[in-house]
């Protein structure tokens, strides 16, 4: 029945069965920052690895408590000797997205940052409230945005996928609507999300939409994996070599302005 809400489960990543079950939506839940550390990329990936079994559900939403989506991934999961795992759970995350076939709308509010923001355009669909703001702001602290740099491009074109990933810039919702980043905005992102899943994917089957979904990105799919592995790589062994990466991290981490070594 629509507008039901059942809570699944609550913690870090709230999730609610809405419409029946037919929709779920995973809450980021630790306000106002919503950091994506290890154990919320660990949560999601169990809510996709779950939905991937749920034959009538049509629609996941993600959304962020408070005002802001996310402000990022963890910074300090990112020093040398946490890095592997955050990264392999993180990329973890995007593979279950993929595995489960099931259409996903982002809700955005506020600061979309980083990896919220990788995991936001990474959704089929993207609403956002007029104040948000949306960046890749890894190389202002000396590292890079793996799943962005595969799939960045494919959303907004090489050029302006190149400035966002160089410079570090965040847009406004407007300007990445503009730009084909944000597909709607609305007032109540998570509740524009909503009427977006009851008009157009309520009333279709739930098999045949996660199979054209699989049809609609299967060289995608492909190609995503691939390339992200290939940047994981890039990120580990070349990135983390440097000094730069470890600087510009510590120094965020610190408060300080880093100290570039160039190397």
């Amino acid at each position: 029945m629509e507008g039901d809400r059942k809570v699944l489960r609550d913690g870090p990543v709230r999730l609610e069965a809405l419409d029946g079950g037919a929709i779920w939506r995973a809450v980021l839940n630790t306000p106002k920052a919503n950091i994506l550390d290890m154990e919320k990329c660990e949560i999601l990936s169990e809510v996709f690895l779950e939905a991937a079994k749920e034959a009538s559900l049509k629609a996941v939403v993600i959304e962020g408590e408070g005002p802001h989506f996310s402000f990022g991934a963890s910074v300090g999961e990112h020093l040398p000797e946490q890095i592997d795992a955050m990264l392999s759970g993180f990329h973890g995350l995007f593979y279950r997205i993929l595995d489960s076939g099931v259409v996903t709308l982002a809700a955005v509010r506020g600061q979309c940052l980083g990896g919220g923001m990788e995991l936001a355009i990474f959704c089929n669909r993207l609403f956002a409230s007029p104040g948000a703001s949306l960046g890749q702001p890894e190389i202002v602290l000396g590292v890079l945005a793996p799943v962005a740099s595969v799939m960045l491009a494919d959303r907004v074109g090489r050029g302006r996928a190149e400035n966002l990933l160089l410079s570090g810039a965040s847009l406004s919702a407007e300007e990445g609507l503009a730009i084909g980043l944000v597909d709607e905005i609305a007032d109540d992102p998570g509740e524009a999300a909503l009427v977006y899943a009851r008009k157009h994917l309520l009333p279709k089957s739930a098999s045949s939409l996660r199979l054209a979904l699989r049809a609609a990105r299967s060289g995608y799919q492909e190609r995503f994996r691939a390339e992200l592995a290939r940047v994981e790589g890039l990120f580990l062994e070349e990135l983390m070599a440097t000094d730069d990466a470890v600087e510009g991290l510590q120094a965020f981490l610190e408060k300080r302005p880093p100290e570039w070594k160039d190397r």
